[in-house]
C-alpha cells in the first residue's frame, strides 16, 4: 500500500460503511464517512481528502450530481462511484461525466484497494506543488518537491518547461533512473493549460503485462475470464486531461501498436469491443532505457518512438550537474529535519567535499537517501566526513566473483568457441540470480539487468529458464 491517504466514504448504507472501515482499518489511511453528497460537499469546504467514495443511488445530491459538482468545485480530487443496480451504459457515462472509477458491488476488496490506491497516488501526485530552478532556491518553506539546480545542465531542462508547459504536445521525458522524471512530468502538468483537470498515471513497469492493456484501453464485459463487468480504461479517464506513461520502455512490443494508434487517431477499442471511443488526451511519457538502442534491436516500436518524441525533455545525470551536489544535499537535509520535526544538524565543509568525489550512479534520488541515513545516523550532530564516507562506500562497495577455474575449463575445452560458451554460461547465470533475487519478478529483472522485458523474456527462454 502507499502512504496514507484520507478516503472520504459517501453512503447511507450503514452496512456498506462498516465494510469499508474493517478493510482499511489495518492499513495507514483515515477513513471518514457521511450518508449524502450535500454533507460530503460541506465536509470538503473545511477538510481535504485525497478520493471520494461515493455510492451511485442516493437521495438528493448524488451519482452523476455529485461527480459534475466535484468536477467543477474540486476537479483534482478523485470520485470512485459504486453501485449495486447498474447497466455498462451508466458506468460509462458515470466515468466521462469525472468519476475517476467505477466498482460494482458486492465490492471486492482487492479491486477497491487497487482503485483507492492509484486514486490516492493520482491525488498526490496533482495536489504536490513542484518547485522548478529559483522558485526552489528561493522556498524556505521545504513543503513541495523540488526541480532544482543552477548547473547549465538543469537550466536547459528549466528552460525547455517553459517552452513546452503551456502546450498540448506530446513529451518524452528521459534519464537515469534517480534523475526526477516524474518531478518533471508533474512540472508540466501543474504549469500547463490543463492544471485543472486530473493528472491520470500509470507505470508501464508496475502492471503485469495481461494486465496492463485492459488498464489503459478498459475492457467490456465477459472480454475474459474475470471481467464481470465493462471497465473503463485510464485513456478514457484522462478524456480532456493528462496522462503520465512512466517507464514507457517497459511496454511489451504488441502492445505498442495499440498505443500508437490512439497517438495517430485519438481513438481506440476497449478489450473485447468493436465501438471506437474517441479521446483528447496530453500523453507525457518517461523512461531511463536508451529507446533509440531498443528500436535498433527492434524491441520498441520506430514509428511509436517517433510519436512519443514529438519534444524531449533529458534530464541529466547528478555526475554531470557541477556544482549541484552541495546545493541539493543542504537541501534534503534542511526537508528532512524539517519533516521529522529535528533542528537542523548542518553538514560539514569536509562531509560536501566527499559528496562531490561521488559517482552517483542511483542520482539525486541516491543523495537523498545518504543524507537522510546520514542524518538519522549523526544523532543531532553535524554530518561529518567519516558519516558520509562509511555511507558512500556501503553503497558502492563492489562484488567480487572467482571463476578463473571455470575460465581455465572453458578454454581448454571449448577451442574456437570459448568466448561464445563463456558468454553463454555467465549471462545465464546472471538471468537466473536476476530473477531469483526479484522473486521471479520480469518486470523488476529487466530493471534491475537494463534489459526490456521483451529482451530477458527471449533469453530466458533460450537459456531454458522461462517456458
Amino acid at each position: 500500500m502507499s502512504d496514507g491517504g484520507k478516503i472520504l466514504i459517501v453512503d447511507p448504507d450503514q452496512k456498506t460503511g462498516e465494510v469499508l472501515k474493517e478493510w482499511f482499518r489495518k492499513t495507514d489511511h483515515r477513513i471518514s464517512r457521511v450518508e449524502t453528497g450535500t454533507e460530503a460537499l460541506a465536509l470538503l469546504e473545511s477538510s481535504s481528502f485525497d478520493v471520494v467514495l461515493s455510492e451511485f443511488r442516493i437521495e438528493g445530491l448524488g451519482g452523476f450530481d455529485l461527480v459534475r459538482e466535484m468536477a467543477k468545485t474540486r476537479p483534482n480530487v478523485p470520485v470512485i462511484i459504486i453501485a449495486a443496480r447498474y447497466d455498462s451504459q451508466t458506468a460509462i457515462e458515470v466515468v466521462k461525466a469525472g468519476a475517476y472509477d467505477f466498482l460494482p458491488k458486492p465490492l471486492d476488496k482487492s479491486e477497491v484497494f487497487r482503485a483507492v490506491e492509484t486514486a490516492i497516488q493520482s491525488s498526490k501526485s496533482a495536489a504536490n506543488h513542484v518547485s522548478v530552478g529559483n522558485e526552489a532556491l528561493d522556498d524556505g518553506a521545504g513543503t513541495t518537491d523540488a526541480l532544482m539546480g543552477r548547473s547549465r545542465a538543469m537550466l536547459e531542462v528549466y528552460k525547455a518547461l517553459g517552452r513546452l508547459s503551456s502546450t498540448p504536445v506530446t513529451v518524452l521525458i528521459q534519464g537515469e533512473t534517480g534523475t526526477g522524471k516524474e518531478l518533471v512530468a508533474r512540472a508540466l502538468f501543474q504549469h500547463g493549460h490543463r492544471s485543472h483537470k486530473p493528472f491520470i498515471t500509470v507505470n508501464c513497469a508496475a502492471i503485469p503485462e495481461n494486465l496492463l492493456e485492459s488498464e489503459l484501453f478498459g475492457h467490456e464485459k465477459g472480454a475474459f475470464t474475470g471481467a464481470v463487468t465493462t471497465r473503463v480504461g485510464k485513456f478514457e479517464q484522462a478524456h480532456n486531461a493528462t496522462l503520465f506513461l512512466d517507464e514507457i520502455g517497459d511496454m511489451d512490443v504488441n502492445l505498442q501498436s495499440k498505443l500508437l494508434r490512439v497517438l495517430q487517431e485519438k481513438r481506440f477499442q476497449r478489450v473485447g469491443g468493436s465501438t471506437e471511443i474517441s479521446v483528447d488526451v496530453r500523453i507525457i511519457a518517461a523512461t531511463h532505457r536508451d529507446l533509440e538502442a531498443m528500436v535498433a534491436e527492434k524491441t520498441f516500436r520506430e514509428d511509436l518512438y517517433y510519436r512519443l518524441n514529438v519534444a524531449r525533455i533529458f534530464l541529466p545525470p547528478l555526475r554531470d550537474r557541477e556544482g549541484d551536489v552541495p546545493l541539493l544535499a543542504r537541501y534534503f537535509l534542511e526537508r528532512f529535519c524539517r519533516e521529522s520535526s529535528l533542528p537542523n544538524m548542518g553538514i560539514t565543509e569536509a562531509a560536501i567535499d566527499q559528496l562531490k568525489k561521488g559517482t552517483w550512479p542511483g542520482n539525486v534520488r541516491q543523495l537523498q537517501n545518504v543524507i537522510r541515513k546520514a542524518a538519522l545516523n549523526a544523532r543531532g550532530f553535524s554530518i561529518d566526513e567519516a558519516n558520509i564516507g562509511h555511507l558512500m562506500s556501503e553503497q558502492t562497495r563492489p562484488a567480487s566473483f572467482a571463476f578463473d577455474d571455470e575460465i581455465s575449463k572453458i578454454l581448454s575445452q571449448n577451442e574456437g568457441e570459448a568466448h561464445k560458451v563463456f558468454l553463454e554460461k555467465f549471462e545465464s547465470r546472471l538471468f537466473e540470480a536476476a530473477m531469483k533475487h526479484t522473486g521471479n519478478n520480469l518486470s523488476k529483472a529487466s530493471d534491475l539487468l537494463g534489459l526490456s522485458r521483451f529482451t530477458l523474456r527471449e533469453k530466458l527462454k533460450a537459456y531454458g529458464l522461462r517456458d
